[in-house]
């Protein structure tokens, strides 16, 4: 299934995305007497032991009715629009780490970005008026579906609901100023997400997809997840020995080589108002953000 957070009257709703459009899982709900209350993404991931299997046999029975709806979004969110943890693994991909002129890490890079940072498909960042080295991380994001603590790298992938695109906007300038990269990482829309999250069901290997970045429609990143340093599954394995992960919680798993940051210095063009950057992980549609303007 591909699942969809979106604002209608205000309120925060879950869709299915379809070939022929969003579909309300709350409208499928209440046709099967199920109308209780609406859904939303964190209803979902909250007991997915038990809504898993209800929203997913909803959703064969809305397709062999052929159901419809003209309830869609008025505005698409992130697929988590409020997670409790956004953990971030840095320098995960060889030839990225080999551009950045770093060593290759013995152990995963973290670092974190907060709530303020989530953006949803086809949104626009405004950067700090002081932020000018604006550059793009393609990456693939694993969404939490279980509490997860101590659990073994050979079942840890059970513990994911899905799989979204993500983008880790980054300013270098700030991400630089000290030895700490938060700064140039977390600010407000630095965390686009979406458009929407496909179930683990449909993501059989998430090691083994492709993974294409592009700016104005010129691809400018482009790799597999099997070359990632520390796979999914250790990733999770490794975090939840020090975090308890919640259903919710979202990792960004790196990004490959094709930043700016890797360009020659003389060669380096850093994003501008007005431009369009994409992300594109193999079964997860795209994720498009917009550079607005700067904040003054």
């Amino acid at each position: 299934m591909r699942l969809l957070s979106g604002l209608l009257d205000g309120r925060e709703q879950l869709w299915w995305m379809t070939d022929h459009g969003p579909l309300r899982v709350s409208d499928v709900a209440a046709l099967l007497g199920h109308g209780d209350q609406e859904w939303t993404m964190m209803r979902y991931l909250a007991d997915l032991e038990h809504s898993r299997d209800l929203v997913h046999s909803w959703w064969i029975w809305a397709q062999k009715q052929g159901i419809k709806t003209e309830r869609v979004p008025d505005v698409t969110l992130a697929p988590v629009p409020q997670p409790s943890k956004i953990l971030c693994v840095g320098l995960n991909y060889r030839p990225h780490v080999t551009e950045s002129q770093m060593d290759i890490p013995e152990y995963p890079v973290f670092f974190n970005k907060y709530g303020n940072a989530v953006l949803g498909p086809g949104m626009a960042v405004h950067p700090p008026t002081d932020a000018r080295e604006m550059d793009y991380e393609a990456e693939l994001v694993m969404i939490m579906g279980r509490r997860a603590k101590n659990v073994a790298e050979s079942a840890a992938l059970e513990y994911v609901a899905g799989y979204c695109n993500g983008n880790d906007l980054s300013a270098r300038d700030l991400q630089f100023r000290t030895n700490q990269w938060l700064l140039g990482k977390t600010a407000d829309g630095f965390g686009p997400m979406g458009p929407y999250m496909v179930t683990v069901d449909e993501i059989q290997h998430p090691d083994q997809l492709e993974i294409v970045g592009r700016r104005n429609g010129i691809e400018v990143q482009h790799s597999n997840t099997r070359q990632m340093i520390f796979s999914c599954a250790y990733l999770i394995s490794y975090i939840s020995r020090y975090i308890t992960l919640e259903p919710g919680d979202v990792i960004f798993t790196g990004t490959p080589e094709g930043v700016i940051l890797g360009q020659p210095p003389a060669q380096r063009q850093w994003l501008k108002s007005g431009e369009k950057i994409s992300v594109s992980v193999e079964g997860l549609g795209e994720l498009t953000t917009l550079i607005g303007e700067w904040q003054s």
